[in-house]
Formats: structure tokens, sequence, C-alpha cells
């Protein structure tokens, strides 16, 4: 057993790794038949039963047995499934006991309205079910307290935003870009390797005496686009097969590629033109970087918010 009380420097981390001792070495207590309801933690003036950690547990069970047909595998995962069940559980309880003493109040209409909308979406959460109504009810209270005491404080200012552009600006780049022309001899089948290669080469022997490009790939070339000289059009860094894009990296407009191979036949590229990597303004992403500071900032003071909590609670797991 492991407490943490209002004592300083006893975080929910005791908890932890007490619950983590005993996930890895006894086996899930909803495992154990016939096995009666029981305190399993003390959450300030809360308790958490075995029968909440089941009923979180169970939905995810019969996931993992499907997904590790090893017997070792889907226990191990059961076991840390349990771990993460009970800190949610504990986090849980805390912000409920702060909704309540901060006076946050969910009604019985708000809540026939998130079943309504669940109903609307495809749940299956009977309403008849009190615990069904009262999870909902949580859910609403959950929402409510963090949205007073997190995200209403959450405040971004255009200094925090100048400054994440000019640390993130490769974030904001639009891709280099290219323009191609190509001549593709398709390889149907293996045995058609050599032969297909044989054809390539006599292309690239052309295109090395001076022939027009357009001219070969008019000639050889097996891609729809042959009748327009083999022009691709502009393409995007990152769009291209890995091996294309490796080899005409270095090359300048009006450059030839080497021979390349790819699992439906060969490839010779000619770049007509690059259009190299551009930075978008930051005005052009200002609300672009709004959301991603804000989400961060919020996720931060979350993190912080419920730290406090739990180091101001008395917290006792029962195992």
């Amino acid at each position: 057993m492991c407490i943490v009380s209002r004592r300083p420097h006893l975080p929910l981390r005791c908890i932890a790794a007490v619950w983590f001792i005993y996930i890895m070495t006894v086996p899930p207590a909803f495992a154990t038949a016939h096995l009666e309801d029981r305190i399993i933690a003390v959450v300030n003036s809360d308790l958490i039963m075995l029968s909440d950690l089941k009923r979180e547990v169970a939905s995810q069970q019969e996931r993992m047995t499907r997904q590790h047909q090893g017997d070792d595998l889907a226990a191990h995962q059961t076991k840390m499934a349990e771990y993460m069940v009970i800190t949610k559980l504990i986090e849980q309880k805390l912000q409920l006991q702060e909704a309540k003493a901060k006076k946050v109040e969910v009604s019985d209409q708000e809540v026939n309205q998130a079943l309504e909308q669940l109903k609307q979406r495809g749940g299956t959460l009977d309403p008849s079910n009190p615990q069904n109504t009262r999870t909902v009810r949580d859910q609403l209270l959950l929402l409510k307290v963090v949205d007073m005491e997190v995200r209403g404080n959450v405040m971004v200012g255009d200094s925090e935003m100048k400054r994440y552009y000019d640390g993130h600006r490769d974030r904001f780049a639009l891709p280099e870009e290219y323009l191609l022309s190509q001549i593709f001899v398709q390889r149907r089948s293996p045995e058609e390797t050599a032969d297909a290669l044989t054809k390539t080469r006599q292309a690239m022997d052309e295109l090395k005496r001076g022939e027009k490009f357009e001219d070969v790939a008019l000639k050889y070339s097996d891609a729809p686009n042959a009748v327009q000289g083999g022009q691709l059009g502009l393409v995007r860094q990152g769009e291209l097969l890995p091996a294309i894009e490796r080899a005409i990296a270095a090359l300048v407009p009006g450059g030839i590629s080497d021979i390349i191979e790819s699992t439906d036949g060969f490839h010779i590229l000619r770049v007509e033109d690059k259009k190299p990597k551009q930075f978008r303004s930051f005005e052009q992403v200002r609300y672009e970087i709004q959301r991603l500071v804000y989400q961060q900032k919020n996720e931060d003071m979350f993190q912080s918010w419920l730290t406090n909590l739990k180091n101001k609670a008395y917290i006792e797991i029962k195992f």
C-alpha cells in the first residue's frame, strides 16, 4: 500500500510505481473468478471500487485479446490497461471533486440533450440506465470544470505566435516543386525485365547523341503522356517515388537523370524547371499558429492544474 497525502513531495508517481509493480507481478484482478466487489482506491472522500475498474477495462479486454493471440502478451497488455485505467479513474475523481468545490453543475436538460446527440450519432447508450446517465453527467462536469479552470485562462499573444513561427519556419514551408518530363518503359512481368531495360538503354543512347527528349519519349515511352513529349507537369517534393526524388535532387533545369528502376519498369526523367522551397509569411499562417500554440499551452496548463490537484489530495491504493 502506498499513500499520497497532503504532505509535500509525495506526488502520484508513488502510487504509479506501486501499481506498476503490482500489475507486472499479479494477474489481473478481474480474471479471478467470483471475486467480490471491494475498495481498490480512496481519493479524498471518494472510493474507487473493483467494479469500476472491471467496467472500464472490460471494453478493452476483448479488443486486446483479438489483437494478441499469445496469452502472455494479452495478459501483459491487460495489466497495462489496468494501470492506465486506475490512473484515469483517480484523475477523474479529483476533477469531479474540484467541480463540486467550484459549484459547477450540469442540468438534467443538458444530460438529455447530450444523450439525444449521442443517439443521433449512432450511440447505443440506454438513457433509462442510471449508470449511463451518471457517466454522461460526469463527462459534462469534466468538460465544464476544465473549461473554467484551464481553457478559459489560456491566452495566446502575438509575441508568442511570432516566436513559434521563427522557431518552426520549416513547418510552414511549401515544398520544392519540379516541372518534369519522363520516358517510362513498362515491365509487365519479371520475364520482360531484360527487354524493358534494353529498350530503356536504347532511349538513353539516343538522348546522349543529342536527340530531342520529346521525340525519344514519343518513340520509346509506354506512358500515356508520350504524345505530349513525356510531360508530367508540376509535382511537389514528396509526391514522387523516393528513388526518383533522389535521382533528380541534384539536377539543374535541363538535366537528365540516369536510368531509374521501379517496381513497374524503368524511368528516365528530365527536369524542365525547379521552383525552390518557399516560406509562407507569418500573416498567411497566423490562425494556424494560434491554434497550435493554444493547444500546447492548454495541454501544459491542464497538466499543471491536474498535478496541483494530485499534490493536494489524499490518495490510497488498497491492493
